[in-house]
């Protein structure tokens, strides 16, 4: 939290958030064309966002491109906004709508646990249901099964899937078509990528959620820091979040 806080206390990191707010995935070199300053001066304040967990790297080709991490700015509010707060029906509704034009999101959270206890969370529908507003999510969780998404006030299957890689605890890959309206189910078919490394006492979770179209609806991954920040809430303290009572995904 600290960090978080340290990090958004900045104007300038403020801006290079919203500039990847804006257009996500950008090298340094992008992003250094958009402020008055030297490259070291952008690279120390991507250093510091990327501390706190703002800001996550992922290398393609021969660049590194940095991806804006919202999970922290969730988890921030659930401790110290929510409490006072009306409860939040429209889930992260300005995020949504202002990164409509993203392909590909990565959202990493820390969780103090086992790799084991975690894959179990993510596998199991029960306690899937407890953290991803209600959804179950089942499969055998073998190389080409299928994946349902489904909750009881739902009418039919709110989301089908392709299990494409699985190595417990470690990686899970599948495809995921989002059914809960017209709209979404007009996307078609995206890719979920999770995947567990162990540090130390905690685990790092790192959810890529790729092969979005340019047009994407963002209630396709509008909800994945509320689903993370209430899987951390579970297994660090047996206890639920108060999420939207919404047939969503994210």
């Amino acid at each position: 939290m600290d960090e978080v806080f340290k990090a958004l206390a900045d104007p300038t990191r403020r801006d290079l958030l919203d500039e990847l707010f804006r257009h996500d995935g950008q090298s340094l070199t992008a992003l250094e064309e958009r402020f008055e300053m030297s490259r070291f001066g952008v690279m120390k304040h991507l250093k510091v966002l990327e501390e706190a967990g703002l800001v996550v790297t992922r290398k393609r080709g021969r660049e590194k491109l940095h991806f804006l991490n919202p999970v922290p700015i969730r988890l921030v509010y659930d401790r110290w906004v929510s409490k006072y707060a009306e409860p939040w029906v429209a889930g992260l509704s300005d995020l949504k709508h202002r990164m409509e034009t993203a392909m590909e999101k990565i959202y990493e959270i820390y969780i103090r646990t086992t790799p084991e206890r975690l894959w179990e969370a993510i596998t199991d529908p029960e306690e899937r249901a407890k953290y991803q507003f209600g959804n179950r999510v089942e499969s055998d969780w073998s190389v080409g099964s299928a994946v349902m998404m489904t909750n009881p006030a739902a009418p039919g299957p709110l989301g089908d899937g392709e299990i494409l890689e699985v190595d417990p605890p470690r990686r899970l890959v599948h495809t995921l078509r989002s059914r809960w309206s017209p709209e979404v189910e007009a996307v078609g078919f995206t890719r979920v990528t999770w995947e567990i490394e162990q540090v130390e006492d905690s685990c790092a979770l790192t959810v890529t959620h790729d092969q979005l179209p340019e047009d994407c609806n963002p209630e396709i991954y509008g909800g994945w820091p509320m689903i993370l920040s209430g899987l951390k809430t579970l297994i660090e303290t047996g206890e639920q979040l108060t999420t939207p009572g919404s047939i969503m995904y994210g």
